[in-house]
């Protein structure tokens, strides 16, 4: 597996890989660690899970599950470019919470991104901040040019009660 700037790219993820690269310059998302792999089919489809820390919030972590075609998968199908759009998301608090300067706003933002086509497709987790019930929202999702799509998962990590820390002042 090759891995550039947040941008993951596995044995049949490297069509195009260089020019993707290239695309997520300066992206500054975090970083996959790929922690589980399980076959489902006989032609070598995999479901992926790979384990996410958010960089702006440390004691977070998010495990992202999706789907990686095979290259016999891709010869039969055809849409060689492409990883479908399925993907699920569950963050939990795995260490002491300390909150950096994140953003506050109702589109929150992007923590990590990884591309699931050649070019204008990526599976994207957003981090929103709840601040009315004291909770981080996690979505994943993916973010096409055009024809988008509604698969969605959204996970949450409740901070009320918890010994939060935050870098700037907690927000009033």
């Amino acid at each position: 597996m090759l891995e550039l700037i947040g941008l993951k790219l596995t044995g049949r993820k490297l069509i195009g890989g260089a020019l993707a690269a290239c695309v997520a310059l300066g992206a500054g998302s975090a970083v996959a660690e790929e922690v589980g792999k399980v076959g489902v089919d006989w032609v070598g489809n995999d479901i992926i899970i790979d384990a996410i820390k958010d960089p702006k919030v440390d004691g977070v972590t998010c495990h992202v599950s999706y789907f990686d075609r095979s290259v016999i998968d891709r010869l039969h199908k055809g849409n060689w470019f492409e990883d479908p759009s399925d993907s699920s998301i569950s963050c939990r608090q795995t260490g002491p919470i300390t909150i950096g300067d994140i953003d506050m706003s109702e589109g929150g933002e992007e923590v990590f991104k990884q591309g699931l086509s050649l070019i204008w497709k990526k599976q994207v987790v957003n981090r929103i901040y709840d601040k009315k019930n004291e909770t981080l929202i996690y979505l994943s999702h993916s973010r096409q040019v055009q024809n988008g799509s509604a698969k969605m998962s959204v996970t949450t990590v409740p901070l009320y009660g918890q010994n939060v820390v935050w870098s700037n002042s907690k927000p009033k």
